[in-house]
């Protein structure tokens, strides 16, 4: 009964940090922490408040929007405000990466929302992704 108290008990070990090696997988990552903290925004008419207001940090946009002009509204509040824009391929992508979506028994994502565009306002502990991020977005 001891040992099985131990057990549960015991901290559990720190998720190990996957390797990032394109844009993709730091954005993944990077989206993974920050929904830690609570520090992900979802849908236009939030982004677009949380650039306004200068909160956000860096705005992810998925190519797949077909409506130009809620490319061409988040492209230009975001060069007003100078907030970094991070271009995504696929919106049902951004929407998994972004928490939009049932994680089943088996840990696989089950009616994924997609979304054109998600912004970060806290990115939580700095990791290889943020680092990949960040490298990436100063050249």
């Amino acid at each position: 009964m001891a040992e099985q108290l131990e057990e549960e008990t015991m901290a559990p070990e720190p998720e190990k940090e996957e390797e990032v090696t394109d844009m993709n997988g730091a954005v993944r990552g990077v989206l993974k922490r920050a929904l830690q903290v609570d520090g992900v925004i979802r849908g236009l008419h939030e982004v677009a408040k949380h650039i306004e207001a200068c909160k956000a940090q860096v705005v992810f946009l998925a190519e797949s929007c077909n409506e130009a002009t809620y490319k061409k509204l988040i492209q230009g509040l975001c060069l007003e405000k100078n907030v970094p824009v991070v271009d995504v391929p696929d919106n049902k992508s951004l929407g998994e990466w972004a928490g939009l979506c049932k994680i089943d028994k088996d840990g696989l994502p089950r009616k994924v929302v997609g979304t054109s565009c998600v912004a970060v306002v806290d990115f939580g502990e700095e990791g290889e992704a943020y680092n990949y991020l960040m490298k990436n977005l100063s050249k």
